[in-house]
């Protein structure tokens, strides 16, 4: 974020900036003029947990849910106040001699403070007006000043959680920085959330600085920076040129304004489905202010066409076996309003809806209490289909409450016959499984699919690989500690989430898919990116690889050895079922072990084998030849007026029966 000015005259500080692995120092140029100037400091991170809990203090605390740790620009609070994960810093006190005080650990240009409220259910709490102190030694403390007054601030006004910015009139150097309330709202008390904005120095004190500073930035050199739909345009048209014979860029719709829903297609055959080759897809940006999944499949695109471009055996290998689909923005309209306020002041909400205010997350196909009520229903004869269930007809008239930017999505997975997807989230660290919405509506409850264990394997291979949700001393978020179930949970054991993307793509389609909550910042500034691929770029390859795990074969008339589709792969003790496509090739996505595997379609005789899935990450072929029915067989010669064989005509009245 960067704000212009005319300039009067200026003057020079020494400022870090970040090359891939080093930092090195420059010189910042500031301008100014009645008290404005031009700065590129970017946040120290309270949001972005880079500052550490121990760098916090306050003069005093309501409690320990309420200290200095917790005053972290979007922290969110739990559903009861009182407990240890409340949402923002309280002064015990009501007097203007309360501070929260932040260590950067070195010599910093101090440029500005951004604050909000508390983050609360039940209380309404925020400062309204504040000092800023400044020290070298955290004993004596200098103010900040506006020309020869001290500088008052403007804080949160009529509400908690729109974040305010507030530049120094002048940029200050010191390592020490306090917030000062003078004024709260009338009703309430001094409590805050912030972030603070400096450049890291030089400490003229410390020879070995440069010897104890973790290097910055990603070996991958990448377009690490927030992309809006023009730059988003751009960087894939870009890749397309670098690699047009694995890349297509198409599109799947539009959204309500009339942005196109961008895919970009990775393949040794890009526009075609190849017979035995999975789909798989990533979907980022449902929520459209979190940016770091729109971000990291950006990044994956560049970084796939270069290494394929290398030959790195991994990534080709990848796309020679693969039809990989990248949709990095499900909700352009979102994302470009969280876009225009940047990351730091965009808060936690806004553009999280649609341009319509839906989320996305909850506007698919309720598909699970259809399946469930009409399960009740079952006999011993007859059962609920447990796949491919249909869309409810009122879901699909016009003045359905469904927003295009999902109609397109859904075309779009009937039309491709994915196998393995995931939904990229923003402001947790966890990995979820379906089913996401729970029986009997209750608000968190465990509600596995037949293919429970699988999805958890899923889970675990992202969460095991993120270098983040893998690091045992990482801090909570906000309220919940993934840790304690190993980073991955069942979407309806954490809150139930109706008409979810995962759930709908599990029921009506073939596709698997879990959802990544990749950071616990929605939207980080553009200089945690590198960072963020560095933590995530195993796990989007690993789990893409998955997509090569369980059984695949072709579906075929055992006669004419042509496909065929629609059939239905039944594995025993499994109670779900997948289709063939087009072509009649099939994947089934399984766990080692030995199954029993039968194929059936209409028109033909069933097909049982028995087939073995091993521990190496391909997958075990398994096709079916299938016979028709005598029936059909008669149909089909009498349909085209043919005559019908001996052993066939005096069973022509038993079987048309």
């Amino acid at each position: 974020m960067q704000r212009s000015v005319v300039l009067c005259h200026s003057a020079r500080y020494p400022q870090p900036t970040h090359t891939h692995t080093h930092t090195h120092t420059h010189i910042y140029t500031h301008t100014h003029c009645a008290g404005q100037y031009h700065w590129h400091c970017p946040p120290l991170g309270l949001k972005s947990l880079r500052v550490d809990d121990s760098q916090f203090q306050a003069s005093s605390y309501l409690q320990m849910g309420l200290g200095p740790h917790r005053a972290r620009l979007n922290i969110q609070s739990g559903i009861e106040d009182g407990d240890m994960y409340d949402g923002a810093w309280c002064a015990e006190y009501e007097d203007q001699n309360q501070w929260l005080q932040v260590d950067a650990l070195q010599p910093t240009l101090f440029t500005g403070v951004i604050l909000q409220g508390r983050n609360s259910i039940w209380s309404w709490d925020w400062v309204e007006t504040y000092k800023v102190q400044l020290s070298n030694d955290s004993e004596t403390w200098k103010p900040c000043m506006n020309g020869t007054v001290e500088a008052v601030f403007d804080g949160s006004r009529n509400e908690p959680e729109t974040p305010y910015l507030a530049l120094f009139p002048e940029p200050m150097v010191a390592r020490w920085i306090r917030i000062n309330p003078q004024t709260w709202y009338f009703n309430g008390t001094i409590c805050l959330r912030a972030e603070i904005l400096g450049c890291p120095l030089p400490d003229p004190d410390n020879v070995w600085q440069h010897l104890s500073e973790k290097p910055t930035g990603s070996k991958d050199n990448l377009d690490f920076r927030h992309h809006n739909y023009k730059e988003m345009r751009k960087l894939m048209k870009a890749v397309t040129e670098e690699c047009p014979r694995i890349t297509r860029v198409y599109t799947i719709g539009k959204s309500y304004t009339g942005l196109k829903l961008y895919v970009m297609e990775i393949s040794d055959n890009p526009g075609k489905h190849e017979l035995g080759e999975p789909e798989f897809r990533y979907v980022a940006g449902m929520h459209g202010n979190e940016v770091v999944g729109r971000e990291l499949l950006l990044n994956l695109m560049q970084y796939i066409c270069r290494e394929f471009r290398r030959g790195n055996p991994r990534i080709v290998r990848l796309v020679t076996s693969t039809r990989i689909h990248l949709l990095p923005s499900m909700n352009p309209d979102g994302y470009e309003t969280a876009y225009e306020k940047g990351s730091d002041l965009a808060g936690w909400a806004l553009g999280r809806y649609s341009y319509e205010w839906v989320d996305m997350n909850h506007n698919f196909p309720d598909l699970n209490n259809i399946m469930w009520d009409a399960k009740e229903n079952d006999t011993e004869t007859v059962k609920t289909a447990n796949h491919y269930i249909p869309i409810p007809e009122y879901y699909t008239k016009e003045d359905a409450f469904v927003t295009p930017e999902t109609r397109a999505v859904i075309s779009w997975m009937q039309d491709i016959p994915f196998v393995l997807s995931a939904n990229l989230h923003g402001g947790e660290l966890v990995v979820t499984y379906p089913f996401d919405c729970t029986r009997d509506w209750a608000p968190q409850e465990n509600t596995p699919t037949p293919d429970d264990v699988f999805f958890r394997w899923l889970a675990t291979v992202y969460a095991s690989t993120n270098l983040v949700m893998a690091n045992p001393d990482r801090r909570i978020c906000h309220t919940e500690d993934f840790q304690q179930h190993n980073n991955i949970i069942n979407g309806g054991a954490w809150h139930t989430v109706p008409g979810s993307m995962n759930d709908f793509s599990y029921l009506h389609t073939n596709c698997f898919e879990v959802t990544v909550e990749l950071s616990c910042d929605k939207f980080p500034h553009a200089s945690e990116l590198p960072t963020e691929w560095d933590n995530n770029k195993e796990s989007l390859l690993i789990y893409m690889e998955q997509v090569h795990r369980g059984i695949k074969g072709v579906v075929r008339d055992k006669l004419t050895k042509k496909g065929i589709a629609d059939a239905i792969i039944k594995v025993e003790d499994l109670d779900h079922d997948i289709r063939s496509a087009a072509d009649g090739d099939y994947w089934r996505l399984l766990n080692p072990g030995d199954f029993k595997v039968t194929a059936l379609a209409q028109g033909y005789l069933p097909s049982v084998r028995q087939c073995r899935v091993g521990t190496e990450a391909q997958a075990t072929i398994c096709d079916f030849a299938l016979i028709k029915t005598p029936q059909q067989t008669i149909r089909e010669i009498l349909a085209k007026g043919g005559k019908l064989p001996q052993d066939l005509q005096w069973r022509k009245t038993e079987y048309l029966l």
